[in-house]
């Protein structure tokens, strides 16, 4: 299996990736005349060897050789994509990454999505930095994305809206829910671009690495920072499947007869925030015949502070009962695969080395059939299908 890896550790961007990618392996040549694919006037690309600490890597900077006066919404870049002689499933990852930002951009200004006004993203170099990230992946015929926490920067960021604190908005509503560093560069180290990639490709995101290492690539940031080297570092390798593990886990458990129904929700909310790994409800019939609820909470060592706490501060508990228990879990791998509808994570499941399961992300099966406005138990059917090889 052909894994990716991104050591993030001062933050990522489009012209980083596309070093770290031609560093990696893809042939600059073929990078250039895919991208060429797409029509777009304007612009060359430049790629040299450079070093930051001593570390040399590949520094790819795309030169506009003609003055833009225009912005794009996300119907211009996807005209441009589609009647592009790209292959499907590299218009369909390039797609993919330009929704996030759209997405991102339209929660922040709170406008609809189709009336995205792109304004840097849109420009002739960050397309062809997202349609560059999609021919890399498929080049390199990756089949899962690691993503180690990412250094975002400090510091503000003169964009089209203004002057802007670091990260920029849209970048901070990408980046959600992926571990994060701040402050070690003074400078937007992750740019919309570069969040926008690892948010759609990656399939893991984790500290601990365990791959076999095949190839070490380094892609080279604009700036020469003086104190840590602007540098994406990517591994290629083969990641080996997590063995079933047995830990140390916690119940808490909670019967409640006295709490207002509607705050159940919040409760259950700011509980899995709090580290709870499951939570869930159950009616039970307490003294005096009362009706209750009893509220169970799976959390590990690490979180049991924060779930008790958060318990007391969020219920009408007076009391928590605290067991303690063995957990085994089947090892699980996350990886994309291609499919009609573009690239979906799909969920394997192993025992003694064996596939017990394969199955889609629900959330992102929900997605993908609001948007072409098909039945649920379609899409997923269909995904099954591509999963078992018998349709695609």
């Amino acid at each position: 299996m052909n894994t990716l890896c991104y050591e993030c550790f001062s933050g990522i961007s489009g012209d980083m990736n596309l070093g770290a990618m031609i560093d990696l392996g893809v042939d600059k040549d073929y990078l250039i005349s895919e991208l060429r694919k797409l029509k777009l006037p304007g612009w060359e690309m430049r790629v040299e060897k450079d070093q930051r600490h001593g570390i040399t890597g590949t520094k790819v900077t795309v030169v506009l050789t003609e003055v833009e006066k225009k912005h794009r919404h996300l119907a211009d870049i996807e005209n441009i994509i589609e009647k592009s002689s790209l292959s499907k499933a590299v218009k369909a990852i390039a797609m993919a990454i330009f929704r996030k930002v759209a997405e991102a951009e339209a929660k922040v200004h709170d406008i609809p999505v189709d009336k995205v006004h792109f304004h840097e993203v849109g420009a002739v170099d960050s397309i062809i930095d997202i349609a560059g990230a999609a021919i890399c992946y498929i080049n390199l015929g990756i089949k899962e994305v690691i993503v180690s926490p990412v250094e975002l920067g400090s510091g503000f960021v003169r964009c089209a809206h203004g002057l802007l604190p670091v990260p920029a908005p849209a970048t901070a509503e990408i980046i959600k829910g992926i571990p994060v560093n701040k402050g070690r560069v003074d400078f937007e180290a992750t740019t919309p671009t570069g969040a926008a990639i690892i948010s759609t490709l990656g399939t893991r995101f984790e500290s601990e690495v365990n791959i076999k290492i095949h190839r070490t690539g380094y892609g080279i940031g604009q700036r020469n920072n003086p104190d840590l080297p602007n540098l994406l570092r990517v591994y290629l390798g083969e990641s080996a499947v997590r063995e079933a593990s047995g830990h140390m886990s916690y119940l808490v458990e909670s019967n409640i007869d006295d709490m207002n129904p509607e705050m159940y929700e919040n409760l259950v909310n700011k509980l899995f925030e709090a580290g709870a790994a499951d939570v869930f409800l159950t009616n039970i019939i307490m003294k005096r015949s009362r009706p209750g609820i009893k509220v169970s909470i799976i959390c590990g060592a690490g979180d049991i502070e924060a779930v008790k706490e958060t318990f007391f501060s969020n219920s009408s508990t007076l009391g928590l009962r605290i067991t303690k228990f063995d957990k085994h879990t089947a090892s699980r791998q996350m990886n994309k695969i291609d499919t009609a509808y573009g690239p979906v994570t799909v969920k394997y499941a192993y025992h003694n080395n064996k596939l017990i399961s394969a199955k889609p992300e629900i959330s992102e099966c929900i997605a993908i059939a609001e948007k072409n406005k098909l039945p649920l138990a379609e899409v997923y059917n269909n995904i099954i299908a591509v999963i078992h090889g018998s349709k695609r």
